[in-house]
């Protein structure tokens, strides 16, 4: 039978509290997370496994869960991950059967009940065809520079060779006088000076631009990002609400399938198999009170008192505990009943509080 503290897990998990689980696994170290639940005999890692995600696999592997534990059909968490691989390709494949793999390489060859090991399982998936080619690009660029760097030493050699051979056939030319050579020295000093200034003039504001356009460049960049990343917590903001939406319809939707199936299935037959506490289709198992509510009445347009008086009144009638009991009173396991008949009514009075606040 799943302790208390093993059923808090659990809700964690299907939660997706991923931060509240591992606080909570911090706090009681010697927990053992290889129990199992439900028909299916599944443990936690087979839970974790059929939901694809990864961040709790392997917090649940880190704190001792077992790779190698068998469902009811003899299947190890690992078969369930490369189903799920099989059927979401390599981000799946990722995400969960690399960490059981590397956490237990033996898993690969564990046979079921059918007889199909993950191995086999895996000559079903197409691998991706990755063409690796010798990278030479490198070595030619290397060759190439080394031919043009020989190219350019035997040009500037044939460009230099004789360039002085001249110098020693000097030309008679007129003296130059001492007024002659003042003034021409004058001539180069100011030429030198002007050329000078221009340069420094040109430097300053050059630089003064470049302090401008940089300045300019980097308020234009604040403002792209800004507005990206405005953008980006709007769209995170969108994918949060629509993600919760579907969370929400999707408990909503498996809620009422699940008490068609249990309460509806043998109408006007005898009734198939005892329930028990895990066999009630409760809106969200393991969760509060307000929590299921939250499910019952998801969808239910609360600003039309009428539509929405009209839907609690249904679940009101529902779960109240003397129609439950005349529905499948006789179904309920004696081990669980007191547990599940409590829980009725602190839904029934749940439901019935709701109601009297609408008045």
């Amino acid at each position: 039978m799943v302790k208390r503290k093993q059923r808090r897990v659990l809700r964690y998990m299907k939660q997706g509290s991923l931060m509240k689980l591992k606080s909570f696994l911090r706090k009681h170290k010697e927990l053992d997370l290889n129990f199992t639940q439900g028909k299916k005999h599944r443990s936690p890692l087979h839970i974790v496994c059929s939901q694809g995600d990864d961040a709790i696999l392997r917090l649940l592997l880190e704190h001792g869960a077992n790779p190698l534990q068998t469902d009811r059909n003899g299947d190890t968490p690992l078969h369930l991950a490369t189903r799920k691989a099989l059927k979401h390709g390599k981000r799946a494949y990722d995400d969960l059967v690399v960490p059981l793999q590397k956490k237990c390489p033996e898993a690969m060859n564990i046979s079921n009940k059918a007889g199909v090991t993950p191995h086999d399982l895996f000559q079903w998936m197409k691998p991706e065809q990755v063409n690796l080619k010798n990278d030479t690009s490198h070595v030619d660029s290397e060759k190439k520079w080394r031919e043009k760097l020989l190219g350019e030493c035997q040009d500037e050699f044939f460009e230099t060779f004789g360039q002085y051979d001249d110098d020693f056939l000097w030309d008679d030319k007129d003296d130059e006088d001492f007024e002659d050579w003042a003034e021409r020295i004058r001539q180069e000093y100011f030429a030198k000076q002007r050329a000078k200034e221009q340069r420094e003039s040109a430097s300053s504001g050059q630089q003064r631009w470049k302090r401008r356009k940089e300045m300019e460049k980097d308020e234009r960049s604040q403002r792209e990002l800004r507005a990206r990343l405005e953008q980006e917590h709007e769209e995170y903001l969108q994918r949060a609400a629509r993600k919760e939406e579907e969370i929400r319809q999707r408990r909503r939707r498996r809620y009422e399938e699940n008490c068609a199936t249990t309460f509806h299935r043998s109408s006007g037959k005898e009734p198939e198999g005892l329930l028990g506490y895990t066999d009630i289709p409760w809106p969200v198992p393991c969760g509060s009170l307000e929590e299921m509510v939250d499910v019952m009445l998801h969808g239910a347009d609360r600003s039309d008192l009428t539509s929405f008086r009209k839907v609690l009144r249904r679940q009101q009638a529902f779960w109240h505990p003397d129609k439950f009991v005349q529905r499948c009173g006789g179904r309920l396991l004696d081990s669980d009943r007191q547990r599940i008949l409590d829980t009725v009514t602190s839904l029934s009075q749940e439901l019935n509080r709701l109601a009297q606040n609408l008045r």
